[in-house]
Order: structure tokens, then C-alpha cells, then sequence
């Protein structure tokens, strides 16, 4: 349900914010960030994106767009996404961040799924998204002096497809295969900021000074909303990198004077690795890092080594500020994937399969509602044009997370395995079902299985198990063929990083997928070297068409 007044939006915190520090720095991307479009850093005041995401807006008004409408946006992490999305939302319409490195199926699937009336994007990108959008779509080149051009379709034969209130339409990975929308209001992005510069603790934002680095991708809820409410909030500046480089992090955080970052669990051990140059500089310029996943093994040693608390959370795109845990006071339990202690006003349980509760200690899936008289206030609106999945999410009355987790005595929540069946990656969900799919539609392949394993570097790696339909050779030339047919139409993290034939596959009773069984094989083929090692061929420059 959406309950947001036009008061009541990202836009008009970031007009009062402009208003009060209009020569504070808003926007900020290292040069190390800018290739492509820059030769130099980028720095944005408020009061210059705030004219800037105004011109933007009367040039959109002027073609016809405004509420109601929802517009795609393919910008990657560069200034221009930050300035379209306020745009948007001064003029009641909804974003759709779109990632550019999605196959044609894929980014098709979103556009036409998501009703978009226009997509944005820069010249890099324009052919991919050409060849993926209704042909009745429009689209628009971002810093390019042509005109926005109108709907395709008048009002009255293109009724308004977002909801009142709604700020985003953010696309999550489901179990199914099928990429899920999820309806975001501007609520849910003020709920956000609110409870992230509210948190104290290790989490301190002074108001003043705070700058805020991520390298962390604008098509997910961390960089979209948490990130940037929080410098929006306090009048901080954002320091969005374009993603995460190990050579020159410690430099664009020590050139872009951060006072804090933000993380994925991979981000630490390849630190760790790397040779810390200017990292020294950064030490006690730097409050806190924060994020979800580090290895067990390397969140002491990372504290150690650079003088930085790594402060770990959980929460959902589903999920938003509703239900949000954070470990940023002490005891942390630093080293043992603890993510801390329910805040007042949040509901929990851990159930076993039959929804009963688990005893104390051990593990179940954890369920989640607000207390009191709004069980959802904070969450996402549901997922678009699906009502099932909403109500199955909800189910009793309680989202499930689908994440097993244990408490501990103490109360601090302790995370343990994923019960769906999707595998994290480098920051990306990625459904098993989906790669399956992709694998099965080859005509060499006649049953797959999909799992994750654990890689040192991603977090996570995905491997595949192949049935074959004929007696062909088990051969790294049929692997690497089957990789390279997933990535034509798959993006390209998606595609299988192991590859490992079998003349069958471990079943259950009712003849599915026994997934647990494949875990474990997963496992123990990685560990006896059974299977081609196709990680190399999984980089963005061997994506099939595209850098």
C-alpha cells in the first residue's frame, strides 16, 4: 500500500537539502571512475544538480511525461543516473534502474514487464537497448542536445502503470527463474535514510562532514537507496565509483577525502591480497565500512590490518528499513557471520520446515514483520503484476526471508545458508532455475542441476551439472560451448564458472532435484578437481557482443 503524500518524496528532501547546502558537495567520482566519459573527477554541488535535475525534469514535462508513467533508466554508476532519478521523481514518475549488462532476453523481459513509456540511456549502451525495447518505446540519449522525444502513445491509449507514491520499480532474482519487480515507494526510500543515519553505534553520520563511498551497483537497493538517502539526509556527499577496483581503492578513497564505504562480503579478502597503497592514509579518516558477507576469516584481519570496523547487516530490497538488522554496536562477534540484534518494533522467528518454531540455538528460516498495527510499514508495495508470489512472500501473516539463520543467547542473530535456491555473487542473486534453463535449452543437454560453491574472490561461483543426451566426449571444448551458450543469452555472471558432466542427477522422492544432495556434490567435484574450471571466460570483456 502506498501512503506518501507529494510532500512526502525523495525529491523534496533532496529541495530542502539543496536549499539548506547549496555549496556543499553532493556527488562526487573519482577519476579512476570516469573512463569513458571523463578525463577528470567529477564534482557535483547540490545546488548545481539541483538545477540540473530541474532542467532535466521541465525537458520531460515538456514531451508529456509525469505521474504515473515509468521511465527506464540505463546510466551505469556515472552522475547522470543521479540526476535522471530526482528528475523523475519531482515529477511524480517512477524509475526503473536498468543493467546494461543483461542479455537481450533478459533486459527485454524487464522493459516489457515493467510498462516503461521511455528509457534513458548513453551512447555506449544505445544499440543493446534499442534492440531490446518495444518496438512502441521511445528512447532517449542522456547528455546528448536532442529532445526528449514524447510518448509513442497518447494518455488515453497508455494509462499511468505505477502506483501512487511509487519512486522505483527495482528488478530482484527470484527462485523462479523470472525476475521479480519490486514495487518501492518513496516511503520506503525515506525509511531508509532515516533509519540508517539514525542507527549510532559504530554508524555515525555528523551532518556536516560525512562523505560516503560505494562501489556498489545503482540497479540494486544498497547504492540506490541506502547510500544515497543517507548523504541526501545529512547533506553529505556521495562518492559513487563506477565498481570496485582492488588497485585503486585506498586511492579514490583517500582522494575523494571518504569518511566511510560501503562493502560486499568479496571486497575484503581481495584487499587483503592487493598491495595497500595509500591505505595508511585512510586510517582514522575513516569511520566505518559497511556491508554484508565478509568471510569469517578475513573480518578480524581486515580490522586489524587497515584500522576500519566492517559493520555487517542484513535487510532485503523487500525488505527496505521495515526489516533491518545491524551489528554497529558491541558485542559484534566480529569473525563469525553475525549481523546483530533485532531493533525494537521488529517481529522475528526462526521456523523449521513445517513453519513450527525452532528451538533455542538452532537453525531455521528467519520470517520477519513491523510490530504493532502496520506488519509491512518499511517494505517494499509487492512484486508488479504478481500477487501470488506478494501473498506467498507473506504467507501468514510473516515475509519470508528465505535466509536460515541461528540466534544466539546473547540475541544476536547469526547467518547461516541461503534455503532458496540462489547463489550470491559478487554482489548479484543469481537463480539457480534460471542458468538451468539457459543450459537445457541447448540441444546437447538433457537435464542440469545448478549450485553454488564457495570462490574465494566472488563469494560465490556458479557450477553446473550436465546430463548429456547423447554419448558425447565430456571435453573442455563441450563446456566452454555450453558456457558460451548460456552468455548469449544470460548476462555474463550469470554463466556457469564450473562446468561438470554426470550420467545423472540425485533426485527426491517426487523425482525433483534433490538440492541439498547437489550442494554437496558441488562441493566435493570442486575439491577432487572433477570439473572444468571456466572461470576466466566469465569476465565483462568476454561477454558475448558487448566490453
Amino acid at each position: 500500500m502506498m501512503a506518501n503524500s507529494n510532500d512526502e518524496s525523495v525529491w523534496a528532501v533532496f529541495d530542502q537539502t539543496a536549499a539548506r547546502c547549496a555549496e556543499r558537495d553532493f556527488l562526487h567520482i573519482p577519476v579512476e571512475s570516469t573512463r569513458g566519459y571523463a578525463t577528470q573527477a567529477v564534482t557535483l554541488r547540490y545546488g548545481e544538480a539541483h538545477g540540473q535535475a530541474a532542467a532535466i525534469a521541465a525537458q520531460l514535462a515538456a514531451a508529456g511525461y509525469g505521474a504515473g508513467h515509468r521511465v527506464g533508466i540505463a546510466l551505469d554508476n556515472r552522475p547522470d543516473f543521479f540526476l535522471y532519478f530526482l528528475a523523475l521523481n519531482s515529477l511524480g514518475i517512477s524509475a526503473v534502474p536498468l543493467n546494461a549488462a543483461m542479455s537481450v532476453p533478459e533486459l527485454s523481459f524487464v522493459l516489457e514487464h515493467s510498462d516503461v513509456a521511455l528509457a534513458v540511456t548513453h551512447a555506449g549502451h544505445a544499440a543493446h537497448l534499442r534492440a531490446c525495447l518495444p518496438r512502441a518505446v521511445p528512447l532517449h540519449l542522456a547528455a546528448a542536445p536532442a529532445v526528449i522525444p514524447a510518448p509513442a502513445l497518447p494518455a488515453a491509449a497508455h494509462p499511468p502503470a505505477a502506483l501512487p507514491g511509487e519512486a522505483a520499480l527495482l528488478y530482484t532474482s527470484g527462485t523462479t527463474g523470472t525476475p521479480k519487480g519490486c514495487i518501492l515507494s518513496n516511503g520506503y526510500f525515506l525509511d531508509i535514510g532515516r533509519l540508517y543515519t539514525g542507527l549510532g553505534g559504530y554508524c555515525r553520520f555528523d551532518g556536516s562532514g560525512d562523505r560516503l563511498a560505494t562501489p556498489l551497483p545503482v540497479t540494486h537497493m544498497n547504492a540506490l537507496a541506502v547510500s544515497f538517502m543517507a548523504m541526501l539526509m545529512t547533506g553529505g556527499c556521495l562518492i559513487q565509483l563506477d565498481r570496485f577496483h582492488p588497485s585503486s581503492w585506498w586511492q579514490s578513497l583517500r582522494s575523494s577525502r571518504a569518511t566511510a564505504f560501503h562493502y560486499l562480503g568479496v571486497m575484503p579478502a581481495m584487499l587483503l591480497k592487493a598491495p595497500a597503497v595509500d591505505a595508511d592514509d585512510c586510517r582514522g579518516v575513516l569511520k566505518f565500512g559497511f556491508g554484508a558477507g565478509v568471510d569469517p576469516r578475513h573480518h578480524a584481519a581486515f580490522e586489524s590490518r587497515f584500522g576500519v570496523p566492517l559493520i555487517e547487516a542484513w535487510a532485503m530490497t523487500e525488505t527496505g528499513a521495515g526489516a533491518w538488522i545491524t551489528a554497529s554496536e558491541e558485542p559484534r562477534h566480529v569473525g563469525e557471520r553475525c549481523f546483530g540484534r533485532a531493533p525494537a518494533g521488529l517481529a522475528c522467528r526462526l521456523v523449521d520446515d513445517t513453519q513450527a518454531d525452532v528451538a533455542a540455538g538452532a537453525t531455521g528460516e528467519l520470517l520477519v514483520r513491523r510490530e504493532g498495527a502496520e506488519p509491512r510499514r518499511g517494505f517494499f508495495s509487492g512484486y508488479y503484476k504478481d500477487e501470488a508470489a506478494t501473498a506467498q512472500a507473506w504467507d501468514g501473516g510473516w515475509f519470508h526471508t528465505g535466509d536460515l539463520v541461528r540466534m544466539g543467547a546473547d540475541g544476536a542473530y547469526f547467518f547461516i545458508d541461503r534455503s532458496k535456491n540462489v547463489i550470491r555473487r559478487s554482489g548479484e542473486n543469481i537463480a539457480a532455475v534460471e542458468v538451468e534453463s539457459a543450459l537445457q535449452a541447448h540441444p546437447d543437454v538433457l537435464a542440469s542441476a545448478v549450485c553454488p560453491v564457495p570462490d574465494e574472490v566472488r563469494g560465490e561461483e556458479v557450477f553446473a551439472f550436465v546430463v548429456l543426451r547423447t554419448e558425447l566426449p565430456a571435453t573442455l571444448e563441450l563446456a566452454t560451448a555450453l558456457q558460451s551458450h548460456c552468455r548469449r543469452s544470460l548476462a555474463y555472471y550469470k554463466a556457469p564458472g564450473y562446468v561438470a558432466f554426470r550420467a545423472d542427477l540425485p533426485q527426491t522422492a517426487s523425482q525433483k532435484i534433490a538440492r541439498a544432495r547437489i550442494k554437496e556434490l558441488g562441493r566435493a567435484t570442486l575439491e577432487a578437481g572433477g570439473a572444468f574450471d571456466l572461470r576466466d571466460l566469465k569476465g565483462r570483456r568476454a561477454a558475448i557482443g558487448r566490453d
